[in-house]
């Protein structure tokens, strides 16, 4: 067996970001993935 496979198995985490959203008209604390902000799935506030 190589190395590679001895060691602990890679947990692949999102990519999490504290973002401050509008939600049904509030500004509201989210913490988002990069890849759903650069897809525009959520409405970042306006500053």
């Amino acid at each position: 067996m190589s190395h590679s496979h001895l060691r602990n198995k890679r947990r692949f985490l999102p990519n999490l970001q504290a973002v401050r959203a509008t939600v049904d008209g509030e500004t509201v604390r989210l913490r988002v993935c990069t890849s759903c902000l650069k897809a525009g799935k959520v409405q970042r506030r306006v500053a």
